[in-house]
């Protein structure tokens, strides 16, 4: 195992004009629209309720210590995954409201502005991310615990539900994001709260006499608790989060046994319903094969296991992490990058399940594979990991964000015709336009954090070997023996494959720098200013060039895009006899607003793919590579023509079809959409 790790917030500045935008959007645009959004400020928008409670909670907790003695918990009664006010325009002042997991937006939120600020100091946002984090840390109960929801509603009911109530994926985004906010900042506050959450969880969670031994029903805690461990070096975050590792899906399941308490409490007949499956709990982990269940929990478990195994040595869980990323790259993963074939539980579906018009592929599961991938290249750089890695970011990550940064997606389909989005139940997830916000809102400020925090996944190093997996344009120093190398990295992707680092050095520094050398390229060339003194060797993808680096070295790469006619494996039903398009990083679709409608009567002219042509076009404003396919389009049946008619060959018309980026779809208003063609 390498043990790699990335650097700190800030200390990569991403200076690449393609990433830039989308950061400096997210800056300008998505965090002070999602501060509104969690303060229920967003006309048309789904109320978040999220501060609400916080204030709520706080309100509660300043009464419980101005009157200790009259002071009575509150009678309530919990209403199950979601609560919504009786009159919406009225939300009672001291009642929970929302998802059970509302909590954990402010987290994901404070997370992002964080990582903006440690790349762009901003005081006024500073402040206001304080107050936030003032009102949070004053809802925490004087245990530890925070989490609004039981606040609220009942503390003798906290930690009674792990399956279904979230508090352990609350806790988890609340480290997530205190260590940020710490690393960004060094302020503590928040960090402190979560420290103290964390500790209460390792009071009442663990293998000894008296503690439950339950995991987490939507993980997430696991590598936030291993995350916590790096910053504090506290060992009992390591213990629990290993735990958490070893317990889950050993019998009898820990959630049967808690719906059976609950059962016997409420005096109920117990009738286990638990899909262990689901919550990729029907196996110690290090005995799963197959990714299964609700596809961004799967996820989460495993960049989990991948962090469990990198910080304790395990082997055992690497195997299992290399069986599960095996799984997925080879039957469960779209050509988007995204993961979750099926709306039923937002799963995971059987091997080589992947529909176009139905697929869920929710941004939140490609977020989580980002995750999984670099921990896997901290484990073992290797050019499969980063290459899923930059697929999902470059495809259904930023699809989930509307090019302005106002609307979002949460379901990213692979094909579209908004008709059917509206008449077909079976499609109700769909959208065929992004939407203002959502009730159930975990994917914009997710995607916010992953993009504000995008110098994290360029690189990682050890104290003598630097990788680069993604090539952004980016400046960082990196600090090899008490020496500093300041490195400039310029880049040209998505749209063109020139990358070249600069070396600026007091004095030359002997090290290794490996560079990824993309399955997407066609015979890349390498060029270093300084080949007498640098050593090249290739190995699972990179180029490792070990020696003496000194001021104005440089590195050149100059990696072709060729356009690639994608056909999927056979066993991909829904693909059969067709075809899409990639190139480089980027896959691309076709679009009602180029093509006009009935992308389905239009097919690729195979026989003329060499005749394909690369382009430059526009999408609301932003430059975006193009593609111009000749295809030919079939005339349609007439109004009056029978449903059904006998076979003769279709009356077909040349048509050069035009292709975008598929990050860039549904910025026109509604119309058709297919990544995949008829051939």
């Amino acid at each position: 195992m390498t043990g790699a790790r990335p650097f700190a917030p800030g200390e990569v500045r991403v200076t690449d004009g393609f990433w830039r935008r989308a950061q400096e959007l997210v800056r300008t645009e998505v965090i002070p629209y999602q501060w509104r959004a969690l303060n229920d400020q967003v006309p048309g928008a789904e109320p978040s309720y999220c501060m609400h409670n916080f204030r709520a909670a706080a309100a509660q907790m300043r009464e419980r210590r101005e009157r200790p003695g009259d002071w009575t918990p509150p009678q309530y009664t919990f209403r199950g995954f979601q609560t919504l006010p009786e009159d919406p325009e009225h939300p009672e002042p001291g009642r929970f409201y929302g998802f059970v997991f509302q909590d954990s937006d402010f987290s994901k939120w404070i997370e992002a502005v964080a990582y903006t600020l440690a790349w762009h100091p901003d005081p006024e946002l500073e402040r206001t991310a304080d107050e936030a984090i003032d009102l949070v840390c004053a809802a925490q109960d004087e245990s530890g615990y925070l989490d609004t929801y039981y606040i609220l509603g009942g503390m003798d009911q906290a930690y009674t539900n792990l399956r279904d109530h979230h508090e352990l994926y609350c806790l988890g985004h609340l480290i997530e994001g205190a260590v940020a906010y710490w690393e960004a900042t060094g302020k503590r506050k928040l960090l402190d709260a979560a420290c103290r959450f964390a500790d209460d969880a390792c009071r009442r969670l663990g293998p000894e006499p008296g503690q439950l031994r339950g995991y987490p029903g939507h993980e997430i805690a696991e590598m936030a608790l291993l995350r916590l461990y790096e910053a504090t070096r506290e060992g009992r975050y390591l213990d629990l989060a290993r735990f958490f590792l070893d317990e889950r899906g050993r019998k009898p399941y820990y959630f049967d046994l808690e719906e059976e308490r609950r059962c016997a409490r409420d005096g109920v007949p117990f009738h286990p319903t638990t899909n262990p499956a689901y919550h990729q709990a029907h196996l110690p982990v290090r005995e799963q094969r197959e990714a299964v269940g609700h596809a961004v929990r799967a996820v989460y478990l495993y960049a989990g296991m991948a962090d469990a195994a990198r910080l304790a040595g395990d082997k055992s869980l690497l195997d299992a992490c290399r069986n599960l990323w095996e799984n997925i790259t080879r039957e469960k993963l779209y050509l988007t990058g995204g993961i979750g074939g099926t709306h039923l539980g937002e799963a995971f579906s059987f091997p080589y399940d992947l529909p176009e018009d139905s697929a869920y592929s929710e941004t939140c599961a490609a977020i989580g594979l980002v995750f999984f991938a670099r921990r896997m290249l901290q484990l073992e750089p290797r050019e499969e990991y980063a290459a899923v890695m930059e697929l999902a970011l470059y495809n259904t990550v930023l699809a989930g964000m509307e090019l302005d940064g106002r609307r979002f997606f949460y379901v990213n389909p692979l094909s579209v015709v908004p008709e059917r989005c509206r008449r077909d139940e079976r499609l109700a997830h769909v959208k065929p336009t992004r939407q203002k916000w959502f009730g159930c809102a975990c994917c914009p400020p997710n995607l916010a954090r992953l993009v504000s925090s995008l110098g994290r996944y360029l690189c990682t190093r050890t104290e003598d070997t630097l990788w680069f997996h993604l090539y952004a344009g980016c400046a960082l120093t990196w600090q090899v023996g008490g020496e500093n190398l300041r490195l400039e990295l310029t880049s040209a992707l998505p749209w063109s494959g020139e990358v070249r680092l600069l070396v600026h050095a007091d004095r030359p520094v002997r090290c290794t720098m490996a560079f990824r050398l993309p399955g997407w390229c066609a015979g890349e060339q390498i060029t270093v200013s300084a080949p007498a003194h640098l050593a090249r060797a290739d190995r699972e993808g990179y180029c490792y060039l070990t020696g003496l680096w000194g001021e104005g070295d440089c590195v050149s790469l100059d990696l072709p895009m060729p356009v690639l006619a994608r056909r999927a494996h056979t066993a991909v039903r829904e693909e059969a006899g067709r075809i899409a398009f990639t190139r480089g990083p980027v896959t691309y679709c076709a679009e009602e607003a180029d093509n006009g409608p009935d992308l389905h009567l239009c097919r690729v002219d195979t026989a003329r793919l060499g005749e394909v042509v690369v382009g430059e076009g526009e999408v609301c404003g932003q430059a975006v590579g193009t593609l111009t396919v000749p295809a030919l389009r079939q005339t349609p049946s007439g109004a009056d023509a029978p449903l059904y008619t006998r076979w003769t060959p279709p009356e077909e018309r040349p048509v050069p079809l035009k292709l975008i980026p598929y990050f860039a779809w549904a910025n026109r208003g509604e119309g058709e959409m297919s990544v995949w063609l008829r051939s």
